[in-house]
């Protein structure tokens, strides 16, 4: 598990942007050296708002504003915190305004984490985009068809293996990579012949995942 969580920590920390997720390790590497050097760094964390001016530019200047329309043509289902559109035969386009997240860094760090627990259904960030008004992110994934429903104890037991324990309804907790895993209803996690499938998925850090950095 040390290895897992030095993996994570350099994840996270690291500055490196190659490979085929390099938008995403962009934008967070951006997000992350803004909330170091921001005099009040701290609100910004509590308040994605006053983040979203800084962002937008961020996003002009490096080509990250997701131009194509979204057309409610392609609309196939929503949540609390994102709407899904069709893209093709295979993927799907997801709007995202952040709402579970205090901060936009928090988000992009849970997005980073969750590429790394579920490749299969790993997220590429395509930009950001107003809607309404209000900053969304865009991000690319895979279409899971479902062959049965999903049967959250044995969600409950396939992470009970890998080190996350359930504290309560669908919230899980990994004491010893420090990190929350919340939200895992049977929309979010997908089954297929047997194979869970983890589509959408909230990471919190907790201050033992910073520990030993």
């Amino acid at each position: 598990m040390k290895d897992v969580k030095y993996e994570l920590q350099n994840i996270i920390f690291r500055d490196e942007q190659a490979g085929a997720a390099s938008q995403l390790k962009q934008t967070q590497n951006f997000l992350r050296r803004h909330a170091k050097t921001s005099v009040d760094a701290k609100e910004q964390q509590q308040l994605k708002s006053k983040e979203a001016e800084v962002i937008l530019a961020f996003a002009q200047q490096h080509g990250l504003i997701y131009e194509p329309p979204i057309l409610e043509v392609d609309f196939i289902g929503e949540g609390a915190e994102q709407r899904v559109y069709k893209l093709n035969d295979t993927q799907v386009v997801k709007t995202n305004g952040g709402i579970f997240y205090e901060s936009w860094l928090d988000y992009f760090n849970s997005l980073l984490i969750h590429n790394y627990f579920f490749p299969a259904t790993a997220y590429s960030f395509l930009g950001f985009k107003l809607i309404i008004g209000e900053l969304h992110s865009v991000i690319k994934q895979e279409f899971i068809i479902t062959s049965e429903e999903t049967d959250l104890n044995y969600v409950k037991e396939f992470l009970l293996y890998n080190g996350f324990e359930n504290v309560r309804n669908n919230d899980y907790i990994n004491r010893e990579l420090g990190l929350i895993l919340e939200d895992l209803h049977d929309e979010n996690v997908l089954s297929n012949n047997g194979i869970l499938f983890f589509i959408d998925t909230v990471f919190f850090l907790t201050d033992k995942f910073y520990s030993g950095k």
